[in-house]
């Protein structure tokens, strides 16, 4: 084995912003779409911070024709005066990480963005950047391609273009092709981000356009019910319990308010915020909420005499089912975990929601007992429900028991070590077999299913639990599932950290993927939220040149560059399903980790993510099929 040498020279420096160009996914998370809509996200977060500070009471949002996304405000405009490193503020922020006015509580008492990394981020990951500033009666513009300057200062200072009576912060920028998948953003996902920032800030107004479509999509977002309205949009379809109820309460500098609603269904929807940032994956604001919570109702069901002395309490998750709720706080110096803000991790915030939820809900429940009973009355069904559910789960399951190989489909892999094996779900004897022979079986297991899974979104809880292939895939992920009503899930007992959707490349493929995407969101959520979950992409094509190298060619894409590019004949073949590969075929282009290409299945926008897979796998088809229509600029289709 040959020793390297590791000594000063093995140091490397990456200087200004080459690090974010470098290791973009440590900032925006991905370079996929949902770094790229990031982005925006960044550059709105920023006006948003200077409308909680009193300065900003509009924000327009441009997707451009070209590409490029536009977003100005009328708060008080970048700083552009001489810093003290010389050169004007505004390129200090643009051109410096961890430069800006949110690190002490003297221009911002409360902040989203990425803690002064935002602008400087979106800089280096745009091909080029154009910044105009109103202040002083006068309009100043700076330019950058790839996070470089292409403007000369006078003076350290920035050029006026211009003169004006207005403030505010223009900036226009184009996201980089060198680095992001895809650069089209998408509309769909950037107007829920509107809506949700309309209903935090009930005095802010955002005005969207979508400048690429032919007839310009104009949008305007003002929500002066604030979450009250949040809540009440979320519920539209749904059968109300109660009505909306709302409070709010400020502590040592934190000012937090929720509202919520019981509806007529089992199960919950608690969103959470932190200076206007969706904290997807919650943190101490929920944890502080659900406490309080639950104890409440516990509290009073006692109290009426609902529970006795012999009865059990509640369950976290039996008082939640049926609740649809929005907890926002405004914190002065929040700390998340991971950069792109996911998780919130500040532990007074769990103090101090905690507090303020049971001083404002006992004040409330004392004088609506009626709306008390009515959601004791909820908790009470989903009680009763979830007990006759463990006690169907454990009468089915131990009918059948078996042992990790002993179903005689599963193919296991010979190491224990989790954190290294895979197991890929094969559609079909044929490939299945040919998947077995390729496979590594050191690190890789195969487990396959016959044909398309039962439909979950349609089917009740003892359908699911007794369908084989579902449990063949519950028994061999080892962590159990999650059914509504109690929680059975326990992600740290995965037997592997990948789990590989590994169906052929046409509309039948496509849609078993879909049914066991929907099995994983619905049942074992954690699966995806903590990216365990892939999808093959076997190739389409092989191309045999007559002089030359074979080549494997996974889409129609790839084809005609090949056409265009390739001289000399070549013999195409075509391959409809993975079970036409042999061994060797499928382990070179869909199992070997050197080799292969997976698609990661990431869920942004867990509201979204519900009621589009309740549309799509649901019992309704006038949706479903304008959803289809809607979208099928973007859907990929085999017409062979």
């Amino acid at each position: 084995m040959s020793k390297s040498n590791y000594g000063a020279e093995s140091i490397t420096v990456l200087e200004g912003l080459e690090a974010v160009r470098k290791r973009p996914g440590m900032y925006i998370g991905s370079v996929s779409t949902r770094g790229l809509n990031h982005l925006v996200y960044e550059i709105l977060d920023n006006s948003v911070d200077e409308h909680l500070s009193g300065y900003c009471s509009e924000i327009h949002v441009i997707l451009e024709a070209d590409g490029s996304a536009t977003v100005f405000d009328n708060g008080r405009g970048i700083p552009v005066g001489m810093h003290k490193k010389g050169i004007s503020a505004e390129r200090l922020v643009f051109t410096t990480l961890h430069a800006g006015g949110k690190f002490d509580n003297n221009a911002y008492k409360a902040s989203g963005g990425l803690h002064g990394v935002g602008s400087s981020v979106v800089n280096a990951l745009s091909k080029h950047l154009t910044v105009r500033v109103k202040s002083d009666g006068c309009i100043y513009e700076d330019k950058y391609e790839r996070g470089n300057p292409v403007i000369d200062l006078i003076g350290g200072l920035l050029p006026v273009i211009g003169k004006t009576r207005e403030t505010g912060t223009w900036i226009n920028f184009l996201p980089d092709d060198e680095i992001f998948e895809k650069t089209r953003f998408k509309e769909d996902d950037i107007k829920a981000r509107l809506s949700e920032t309309a209903y935090l800030n009930p005095e802010l107004t955002i005005y969207y356009e979508d400048r690429r479509k032919e007839e310009v999509e104009k949008v305007t977002f003002h929500e002066p019910e604030g979450v009250v309205g949040f809540i009440k949009d979320l519920n539209k379809t749904a059968e109300p319990v109660c009505d909306v109820i709302y409070y709010k309460g400020v502590m040592e500098g934190i000012e937090m308010e929720a509202a919520f609603q019981y509806i007529n269904e089992f199960h919950e929807n608690v969103m959470g915020f932190c200076n206007n940032i969706n904290t997807l994956e919650g943190g101490t604001h929920i944890t502080g909420f659900k406490a309080s919570f639950t104890n409440i109702i516990n509290n009073y069901a006692r109290e009426l005499g609902i529970l006795k002395d012999k009865d059990q309490n509640f369950t976290g998750t039996d008082v939640r089912n049926g609740l649809t709720a929005v907890i926002s706080i405004k914190h002065p110096d929040p700390r998340f975990e991971g950069q792109t803000k996911t998780k919130l991790d500040n532990q007074d915030a769990a103090k101090i929601v905690s507090k303020i939820t049971n001083d404002e809900l006992i004040r409330y429940f004392d004088r609506n007992v009626e709306t008390l009973k009515n959601i004791i009355g909820c908790t009470e069904k989903a009680a009763k429900l979830r007990k006759t559910e463990e006690k169907a789960k454990t009468n089915m399951l131990s009918k059948q028991k078996y042992s990790f190989d002993s179903n005689g489909k599963l193919s296991n892999c010979e190491s224990k070590d989790a954190k290294k094996c895979e197991i890929f779900i094969v559609e079909g004897d044929s490939a299945g077999g040919s998947a077995k022979m390729a496979r590594n079986r050191l690190y890789q297991a195969i487990l396959p299913i016959r044909g398309k899974i039962l439909n979950v979104e349609k089917a009740s809880i003892d359908k699911v639990l007794a369908n084989a292939e579902i449990k063949a895939m519950i028994n061999a992920f080892g962590c159990g599932f999650s059914e509504g009503y109690g929680n059975d899930f326990d992600i740290t007992k995965l037997r592997y950290d990948k789990i590989v959707i590994m169906a052929d490349a046409d509309v039948d493929g496509a849609h078993i993927s879909t049914l066991l995407l929907t099995l994983f969101f619905r049942f074992m959520p954690e699966l995806i939220y903590e990216g365990h979950v892939y999808i093959a992409m076997p190739p389409l094509y092989k191309v045999i040149p007559s002089k030359g190298k074979e080549e494997y060619l996974y889409n129609d894409e790839a084809l005609d560059k090949y056409r265009k590019t390739h001289t000399g004949a070549f013999t195409l073949q075509r391959y409809k399903g993975l079970g036409e590969m042999d061994a060797e075929q499928l382990w070179e282009t869909t199992l070997d980790p050197d080799r292969r290409l997976m698609k990661r299945v990431e869920i942004d926008d867990a509201k979204r993510a519900s009621e589009i897979t309740e549309m799509l796998m649901g019992l309704e088809v006038p949706p479903r099929r304008t959803f289809i229509y809607e979208n099928a600029l973007e859907a990929e289709l085999d017409i062979n």
